[in-house]
């Protein structure tokens, strides 16, 4: 049986176009899994910045004339919110910005904890306990959910590297997704005086 001369080249094209929608999809996938993970990182970070306000108002009915803590942290807690990352546009730039702003709120998290230890009877107040635990508890939060966004971004990264699916994602516009980074000064130990 003879096949007339156009059918091998239809078939060749059918099946490339067959492979090029198999791997764009592939892509789409991991993709969106990245996408799901910076979710569950924002989700995190909205949880901690929903603690916020009821953190300080305990605090400001024992350590009222600590204001300038108090608004620091209410400020931080401003601009962390607003910051935010339409996760298909997400670059290095905008990732830095929304980790600077929420490494700010960590910080005036810190200098709030330094407050408290002057207030034992703060310390010894149960919903102030009970804040706390919530808010170890979404820290840890944020750290697994970050690691599990980097995880994802790793996966994709390589996946759209990777030929032949490289190809498919120069043309069809995937970008490589930044990853979290350690906060800048964490790398060097913190110097311990027990002298003074």
């Amino acid at each position: 049986m003879k096949f007339p001369k156009w059918v091998i080249p239809v078939a060749i094209i059918a099946i490339l176009l067959l492979w090029g929608i198999s791997q764009y999809n592939g892509l789409v996938g991991i993709q969106e899994q990245v996408n799901t993970q910076w979710s569950q990182v924002e989700n995190q970070y909205q949880r901690r910045t929903d603690l916020i306000p009821n953190l300080v108002n305990v605090v400001k009915g024992y350590a009222s004339h600590e204001k300038e803590t108090l608004e620091g942290v209410i400020q931080a807690r401003s601009k962390a919110t607003s910051t935010t990352i339409n996760a298909s546009d997400m670059d290095e730039a905008a990732l830095q910005r929304f980790q600077q702003s929420q490494d700010a709120l960590s910080s005036a998290l810190s200098r709030l904890m330094v407050v408290v230890e002057k207030y034992p009877e703060l310390k010894a107040n149960e919903q102030f306990q009970s804040l706390m635990v919530q808010l170890e508890g979404t820290e840890n939060r944020i750290a697994t959910a970050r690691k599990d966004f980097n995880d994802a971004a790793k996966d994709y990264n390589t996946k759209i590297r990777k030929f032949p699916a490289s190809l498919i994602a120069s043309i069809t516009g995937f970008r490589t997704r930044p990853y979290f980074t350690a906060q800048a000064g964490s790398d060097v130990a913190p110097v311990v005086d027990f002298s003074k």
